[in-house]
């Protein structure tokens, strides 16, 4: 799967050295890369929220079938199965939008923690004989971590770059060289070395911000979007809630700057987005639109249906029918009997001229 997401990871990369060519600063280079990356992916993130809104919908009508059969589930299974042919539903019809943000994911992360490879895509076997060659120096070799070694070549480049070798001759190239020492210059941004890790940092590097960041922005995201789309959130939840984030920030401050940096504008960007997807695909709309679609369609089938004659059928009708009239007028018959008896009754008694003793 490593081979796989660094592939990923290297298609990514040409994205983010073209934004950082053009701004010459890492950070900015990953918030115009976020933006770009959220739009790619932002079809798949509407699709998602289609299948959300027609899962929704779907899950009604299957528990309204389940409470009519409840004392039958051969029955409401078949309803069921009928249900899900009609509204084309599919139990694996989310896995897709659901699982390219996914891998994409973590093609970004791949292309950030090797830079060297995926970024400026310098040859692997160049970058690994620099590793090797690092790992044999006394002190630092035991100090650099061996995920994050391409991070640690482009951040001490400059104190590095002379040692090395293999066989007393340069790893890199002279336009190798030049291209790590171009790029090793642009990881301040705002006063933040996105090169550092917070957990190796001082108090006074400010990186134990990126880290918070990480926090304050996913729990801040995921609050706000319950608010908006209306929806209580309960015991579990809430914990979900926390610790996921928790863990997210955790990471964050293990690893270097640059990957919880990418975090922070991730998790702002896809807030963002997450308003626009509530604005115009909010489930409400989305379930309308499909209703609306699905009227058409079915007005459209019935004006292609042909139209079948049916003498015996039209015959029955008005046999019915004249039956109905024969009856109604049996009935208006006996009434207009009943009401001149009636009248009659009523007219005996008001002729009455006698006495009451």
């Amino acid at each position: 799967m490593e081979v796989v997401f660094n592939f990923i990871g290297g298609i990514f990369g040409y994205i983010l050295w073209s934004a950082f060519y053009l701004t010459k600063n890492y950070g900015i280079a990953i918030i115009l890369f976020t933006i770009v990356i959220k739009a790619l992916l932002f079809p798949f993130s509407v699709k998602q929220q289609k299948s959300m809104a027609s899962n929704a919908r779907f899950q009604q009508k299957q528990k309204e079938i389940m409470d009519k059969y409840r004392n039958d589930r051969v029955k409401a299974n078949e309803e069921i199965q009928k249900l899900m042919a009609k509204e084309n539903v599919s139990p694996t019809a989310g896995c897709m939008p659901m699982l390219a943000p996914m891998i994409v994911l973590f093609g970004i992360y791949y292309s950030v923690i090797n830079p060297l490879t995926n970024t400026l895509h310098i040859a692997s076997d160049k970058v690994s004989s620099a590793l090797a060659s690092i790992s044999t120096l006394p002190g630092i070799g035991t100090t650099i971590n061996g995920r994050y070694g391409e991070i640690s070549i482009v951040k001490y480049f400059s104190s590095l770059q002379n040692y090395l070798k293999v066989d007393g001759k340069p790893v890199f190239d002279s336009n190798d060289a030049a291209s790590i020492s171009d790029f090793s210059q642009g990881f301040n941004f705002c006063g933040l070395d996105l090169l550092g890790t917070p957990s190796q940092s001082s108090w006074e590097s400010m990186l134990w911000l990126i880290p918070v960041l990480c926090f304050l922005t996913s729990v801040g995201s995921m609050i706000i979007m319950q608010i908006i789309n209306g929806t209580k959130m309960q015991g579990c939840m809430v914990l979900m809630i926390v610790l996921m984030p928790l863990f997210t920030a955790w990471i964050a401050y293990s690893v270097p700057g640059a990957v919880g940096f990418y975090w922070v504008v991730s998790n702002v960007l896809g807030f963002v987005q997450s308003l626009i997807m509530s604005k115009f695909y909010s489930p409400s709309i989305m379930e309308a639109k499909a209703e609306a679609q699905r009227v058409v369609l079915r007005r459209e089938q019935e004006a292609k249906a042909e139209f079948i004659e049916a003498p015996e059928f039209d015959a029955m009708m008005e046999s019915a029918g004249s039956e109905i009239r024969d009856d109604n007028k049996k009935k208006n018959t006996v009434k207009k009997s009943n009401k001149s008896k009636k009248s009659a009754k009523t007219n005996d008694k008001s002729s009455y001229l006698g006495r009451k003793r």
